[in-house]
Order: C-alpha cells, then structure tokens, then sequence
C-alpha cells in the first residue's frame, strides 16, 4: 500500500510517523497541497492522509487507485463523504485524541480572565507592588470559579472533559439541548436557559448546516453581560460580525476564540482588524499539545491497520 500524506505541515515537526509507516509500503509526505496539486500527487496513492485539504467528487473521480482517505481529525467537513462511498473509498477519521488538550485550553484561559494571573504577574515585573503602601497590590482582582455556570453548547468527549474539571472547581454546569428541539433529552437543559444562565459559555459542537451561526445576534441578547464565551470548535458557529458588534456594545464581557470561520484568517480579517480589547484570539491550536498530536497519528496508524484487515474502525459512514 502506498500511501501520500498532502499536509503533514499541519502537525508539528517532531511529530513521529513510525507507527503509520509501518502499516505501509511506502508514505511520500508534503509539507501542504494546493488544489491543483492534488491529482498528480495521489495519482498513485492506495490511501490519503489529510487534514484540510479538500477532496470532492470531482477530484475524486479522477483518482482510480484510492482505496482510503484518513482524515487526520474529527472533523470531515473537507471530504465528500457521499461521492466516496459512490465510488468505493473508504473514510476514516479521528476522535478523543485531544480528550487532554482541548479541556486544559479551556480552562487555561477560563483561569487566566477569572484569577488574571499574568496581570498580577505584571503590576510585580512593572514595580507596582514594590510601590504599594499596602502589604499587597490588588491590580484588577480577580474572581472565583466556584458557583459560577458553566454552559456547554455540544456534549461530546472533549465537552465532558470540560465537565469534569468544571465540578472540580465547585462550577454549576448546563448542557444544552438542541435549540428548537420538541424534546429535552435526559441531563439536558433548554438551549435559551443555558445561554441565559451561563458566565461561561463553551462551544463543543460540530460544524453543520444547523449549527452555522448558532451563535449570533439573538443569542447575545440574550446572555449576561458579564458572560465570557468560549470556542474551540469551529468557526462558523459563531457570527462573526454579531460577536463583533456584541462585544463592542458590552452585551456579553469577553470572548476567547481558538477557531475563525476562515483559517488561517486574512489579515485584514474583520476581528483582527477591529479587535476589541475584550476579545482574545489564538490560532487554532487547542488541540495541539505534542501529545495530542502523537496520539492522532497512531490513531490514524491503527485505522490503516484496521482497514486491511476488513475492519470498519473510526469509519465515516452518512
């Protein structure tokens, strides 16, 4: 089997590929593939590695050989899932790598806004405490988490991590249902209780038609103004030019985006542009702890594995 990794710059340098290379005869990685390059560079690939680029029934049909396509995440927004089970092509994907990363990220930052920790770290190196007429400097304060709502907009693996170390920090937390939904599933809250009650509030749900925009205008009318939203799962979700407005106007505090509808962004991307004070932007990297990242890679080994011998393991099934 060979096989053809077309965006191995994805992941970092010193992520190891022995395990996938083991399952093959060969593997030919590129650092990233245009659209045009595609085709002349899985000509004669058995299985492609993928994390972004796209592939769609066009581009597919013009691949005879392709017996797999690993996508190298959960997402699986960039395949045509349907035109590849048309033509006989397998798709797998991944899950609960980042079951570690993503829950630390959130509650990285969750921590940061509430204890202000590299503030307090700051009024020292700037000599303010040194100055103080007190035995201490309270700078900005800083707040508690206990008794604080947490509300979780997707209630998946990494969802429930975030549960977990939500509890531990005595947080009340609410999962929302499906807005609009005629029924309210065991351990579910409605969808406008949850937004209304939260201070935090954390995205973990997939990219889909239901889900684009979820979050918009409406919704932040309706959230605290002393709410702190937080999104590390895709972009689209979010309104980009209602958050903008919202956050510019006060009706939520802050908002933590590890995602944006377009990545990477234009540099004259309209939150980069305009951003706000109240706006904290990283580049999509919540997942990407080196352990997080190995751990996909084997995942997608063992996936390679499974599928020679038959086996349907991590299969993308519409």
């Amino acid at each position: 089997m060979h096989a053809v990794f077309l965006d191995q710059q994805t992941f970092s340098a010193d992520i190891a590929l022995t395990d996938i290379k083991k399952q093959l005869t060969s593997l030919t990685c590129y650092p990233l593939t245009q659209p045009d390059e595609v085709i002349p560079r899985a000509k004669d690939a058995d299985i492609i590695i993928t994390n972004k680029v796209l592939l769609g029934e066009a581009l597919l049909a013009q691949l005879p050989k392709l017996k797999l396509i690993c996508i190298a995440a959960t997402g699986i927004n960039n395949v045509d899932i349907l035109a590849a089970k048309k033509l006989n092509i397998g798709v797998t994907n991944v899950s609960g790598y980042a079951k570690g990363s993503v829950p630390q990220y959130v509650f990285a930052q969750i921590l940061e806004y509430f204890s202000q920790a590299s503030h307090h770290n700051l009024n020292v190196e700037q000599g303010l405490w040194q100055q103080s007429p007190s035995f201490c400097y309270h700078g900005n304060g800083s707040r508690e988490l206990a008794d604080k709502t947490l509300g979780l907009i997707g209630y998946g693996t990494l969802a429930k991590a975030v549960e977990t170390i939500a509890l531990a920090f005595g947080m009340t937390v609410l999962i929302a249902e499906r807005p609009n939904s005629a029924e309210l599933r065991n351990g579910r809250k409605p969808f406008n209780e949850v937004i209304e009650k939260a201070d935090v509030l954390s995205l973990h749900c997939p990219e889909t038609p239901e889900t684009t925009n979820l979050i918009n205008a409406d919704v932040f009318k309706k959230m605290k103004s002393s709410a702190v939203l937080i999104n590390t799962a895709r972009g689209a979700i979010i309104n980009e030019d209602d958050l903008l407005q919202a956050l510019n106007t006060k009706q939520i505090a802050f908002a933590i985006l590890d995602v944006l509808k377009q990545e990477p962004p234009a540099s004259d991307h309209i939150l980069l542009r305009k951003q706000p004070k109240n706006l904290k932007i990283t580049a999509h990297i919540a997942w990407a702890t080196l352990e997080a990242q190995q751990r996909l890679i084997n995942i997608i080994a063992q996936n390679i594995a499974d599928f020679m011998l038959n086996k349907s393991t991590n299969r993308v099934e519409l």
